[in-house]
Order: C-alpha cells, then sequence, then structure tokens
C-alpha cells in the first residue's frame, strides 16, 4: 500500500511540474493552509487536556 501511495504522490507531483505557476502558488496554498488546520486541531487537544490536568490537580510540573 505505501509503495502504491508513493507512485500516486510521484504521478501527482509529475502533474502539478506540468501547470503555470499560478496554478502551483493556489494549490501550495491550500495545502499549507489544510497542514495548519490540523495543527490547530492538535493544539487544541493538547490545550484542553492541559487544562482538565489543572483543573483536576493532576498536571505534572
Amino acid at each position: 500500500m505505501l509503495q502504491n501511495m508513493n507512485e500516486n504522490a510521484e504521478k501527482l507531483k509529475l502533474e502539478l511540474s506540468r501547470l503555470f505557476a499560478k496554478e502551483r502558488a493556489e494549490i501550495a496554498y491550500f495545502l499549507i493552509h489544510s497542514l495548519n488546520d490540523d495543527i490547530e486541531t492538535d493544539w487544541d487537544t493538547e490545550l484542553n487536556q492541559r487544562l482538565e490536568d489543572i483543573n483536576r490537580k493532576t498536571s505534572i510540573g
């Protein structure tokens, strides 16, 4: 499965490299912002867990 994903990624990169710079920039912008959404969700989860630990007085440090 990993090999298939790598092959798909390579095909996608080849296709994307054929686009105009403006189109590639739009896709790059979209991808970067989609990563930020994941990071924000992860941080929200972590912060909520820490707050719960503080409220239960089980936090360390």
